[in-house]
C-alpha cells in the first residue's frame, strides 16, 4: 500500500472516531432527565457547599447572588434542567462565557471568587421519594 491510500486510511479512521465521540458526548449531555435520573446542581464556595439545586424539578428561571470575600459576588441563573453563572465582577470572566450547563462533563468554576458548580445524576426510585446509588465502587 502506498503512502497516499495509508494518508486516506487513517484520516478515514479518524473521522469515523471523530463522529463516534461527538455521538457519545451529545447522548450523554441530553440523556439526564428522560431516563429515570434525578439532576442536580451543588454550589461550592471555598469547598463548603452552599447550596444543592434539583435543576429536573425547576418550572421557572429565576436569579440568584452568590457573595464572596472582599465584595465579590456571582449571580447564577437556574432554568428548567441547567445552570450558569450570568455574571462575575472576576476579572477574566471565564466562568460567565461557560454559559449554560447540564451534565457532569465540565463544571462551572470561578477561581477569583472560589465558586464551583458542578451537576451530578442520581438514580430515583419509581416512586420518586428515596435515591438509590447509581453505582458501587470498592
Amino acid at each position: 500500500m502506498n503512502d497516499r491510500k495509508k494518508a486516506v486510511l487513517l484520516a478515514a479512521v479518524l473521522l469515523v472516531i471523530a463522529i463516534l465521540c461527538g455521538i457519545r458526548i451529545y447522548a450523554v449531555s441530553h440523556s439526564s432527565t428522560g431516563n429515570g435520573q434525578a439532576l442536580y446542581a451543588d454550589i461550592y464556595q471555598s469547598g463548603e457547599l452552599l447550596e444543592t439545586i434539583r435543576l429536573d424539578t425547576v418550572t421557572d428561571e429565576y436569579t440568584f447572588e452568590v457573595p464572596g470575600a472582599n465584595g465579590a459576588s456571582n449571580t447564577v441563573c437556574v432554568r428548567p434542567g441547567n445552570i450558569a453563572i450570568i455574571s462575575a465582577n472576576c476579572p477574566d470572566q471565564i466562568c460567565v462565557h461557560q454559559g449554560f450547563i447540564s451534565t457532569s462533563l465540565l463544571p462551572i468554576t470561578c477561581l477569583p471568587n472560589r465558586l464551583v458548580i458542578r451537576v451530578r445524576e442520581e438514580a430515583a426510585c419509581l416512586d420518586d421519594t428515596t435515591l438509590v446509588p447509581d453505582g458501587v465502587t470498592y
